[in-house]
């Protein structure tokens, strides 16, 4: 996301699903990673909504960037018929998950047999030409198309690496599992440097500070790839946020960079932390740590200050979590209620209650609510039972 200026919202527009002045700019960025040594070999950015900014048209940009021989791994939204085509053409395999429609309606009774759910079929191309296709590219493509459809470690496989006996069903599990490998550098780009949040205010200064992450991360998966050949391992058990906190204080004390003993030893520091080897590890997607607790901004923010000023700052209710008592008669704070009612809940009908207020307020009404309940005097605490 980007600061909320004009500027930012006409070029990178915030979601249409939120009103004016409650939103963010969003950029879509897709990154063209190294699997063996995570360095980032391209990235194309585009507005996050808006037709021709997809993630596939984003990707035919960095087609470029593959050589022959090479295999490309993605998600299931890049399975498509001209995808896997043009990667053909370009003689570049690619692994990718089924996409989830197609997912529903496998069925490895067709096509020809090449294991259990293991099958080659004919994918036909579409009858219309897309509209970021010229026509001549349309009728170069082939009518069919002749994939491997495969389902392994539980999720339905889409490969042109045809042969069962050079290419197996493991190994393909094997290559599609270390597909994670590039949420977690897109992780370590957003969270360990910080650029999940942009802080320029121009769209131009804003894709320039993003590009110096970038290069700032390529930087540091350069020492890492230094390190791992030194120490004879693959660039992959090496921390990444161990090597940026060995550059940081390297650069603190003043160590001079171009002295070779100083390097070499700076090589040996960074081989020495290694990553854990945790295949098919699972966690939840929940965070443990809460958030604070401030209301969601639902008004502009010039509105919203502006009622603050006329109106003053909304009463917290952090006390009741902690001392349900300090909203009864009596405590600092308590407005009481008319004369013809002793309800502690319509004495405060602009209370915002949370779950857990709910909680504590309900022990109230039964307190309020029992047989032979007699109003309290003005100014004298009511204890719960």
């Amino acid at each position: 996301s980007m600061p909320d200026t004009a500027e930012n919202q006409a070029v990178y527009p915030q979601p249409h699903t939120q009103q004016p002045g409650l939103g963010f700019p969003l950029c879509r960025v897709l990154v063209l990673m190294c699997l063996g040594s995570g360095a980032l070999l391209d990235a194309a950015t585009s507005p996050y909504h808006g037709k021709g900014n997809d993630e596939q048209t984003l990707l035919r940009g960095l087609l470029n960037n593959l050589n022959t021989g090479e295999i490309l791994v993605g998600d299931a939204f890049f399975a498509s018929y001209f995808l896997l085509a043009e990667l053909g053409r370009r003689g570049v395999d690619g692994v990718f998950e089924q996409y989830g429609a197609r997912r529903r309606s496998t069925d490895f009774r067709r096509g020809r047999h090449l294991g259990q759910h293991d099958h080659l079929i004919d994918i036909q191309k579409p009858s219309q030409c897309p509209a970021w296709m010229t026509s001549r590219q349309f009728d170069a493509m082939p009518d069919t198309l002749t994939v491997r459809e495969l389902r392994t470690g539980g999720k339905t496989l889409v490969t042109t690496l045809l042969c069962p006996k050079k290419t197996s069903k493991a190994d393909l599990k094997s290559l599609y599992r270390q597909r994670w490998h590039v949420e977690l550098d897109l992780r370590v780009l957003k969270t360990t440097l910080g650029m999940e949040r942009l802080s320029c205010k121009t769209p131009a200064m804003a894709i320039k500070e993003l590009w110096v992450y970038l290069l700032a991360y390529n930087l540091i998966r350069r020492m890492m790839a230094q390190a791992a050949q030194s120490a004879h391992v693959s660039p992959r058990c090496l921390s990444f946020k161990h090597t940026l906190q060995l550059w940081i204080a390297w650069h603190q004390q003043g160590i001079d960079p171009d002295d070779k003993e100083n390097d070499i030893l700076l090589m040996a520091l960074i081989a020495q932390r290694r990553v854990g080897n945790r295949p098919g590890r699972i966690e939840p997607r929940a965070v443990k740590r809460r958030p604070k607790p401030y209301p969601l901004l639902t008004k502009p923010r010039a509105v919203a200050r502006e009622a603050v000023r006329v109106h003053g700052h909304q009463k917290s209710l952090s006390k009741c979590q902690s001392n349900p008592t300090s909203l009864l008669p009596g405590r600092e704070g308590f407005e009481p209620a008319p004369a013809d009612r002793y309800d502690v809940i319509r004495a405060m009908p602009r209370l915002r209650l949370t779950i857990s207020n709910r909680l504590c307020l309900n022990r109230f009404r039964k307190v309020v609510g029992r047989e032979g309940f007699k109003p309290a005097r003005p100014r004298q605490i009511v204890t719960p039972r």
